[in-house]
């Protein structure tokens, strides 16, 4: 009988044992269920900050698509704007040696800036005293 009371006592040992065992494998399994469940909405956040941030990509290569068209554009009205004033340049030139007054005042400072006297000045290109006087003043002032 002592034999039965020791296997009785065994198979109780045995079965609290693995009642305990169960115990902390389902408190194991609810822990790991429990961090499962964190990293899942941990991963679900970064999915959700990944996609707002492909948006704004996606936003910021259109605006900067839509500045390079622009800048394209303004690039080309200079260019354009640049050609016009070069050309306007070539004409107002064309024109100052195409005005026969024009050329004679040319003449007249080119005489005055070699040192040329009023007397001279006014000899050669033909001009009244008033204007050679102005020209020699203007001259002297922007030395």
């Amino acid at each position: 009988m002592l034999e039965v009371v020791n296997a009785q006592i065994v198979l109780l040992f045995i079965s609290i044992t693995s009642s305990v065992l169960a115990i902390v494998c389902l408190r194991f399994v609810f822990v790991l269920g429990k961090k499962l469940q964190k990293e899942r909405s941990n991963i679900m956040q970064a999915s959700s900050a990944l996609q707002e941030a492909e948006q704004q990509i996606a936003i910021l290569r259109s605006e900067v698509a839509e500045l390079r068209a622009s800048i394209m554009s303004v690039g080309k009205r200079v260019v354009t704007t640049e050609q016009e004033l070069h050309e306007l340049a070539n004409q107002q030139a064309a024109q100052k040696y195409d005005d026969p007054d024009a050329k004679i005042y040319s003449r007249a400072v080119k005489m005055v800036e070699l040192g040329a006297d009023i007397e001279e000045v006014m000899r050669e290109c033909e001009l009244p005293r008033a204007e050679a006087e102005l020209l020699m003043s203007l001259h002297n002032k922007s030395k």
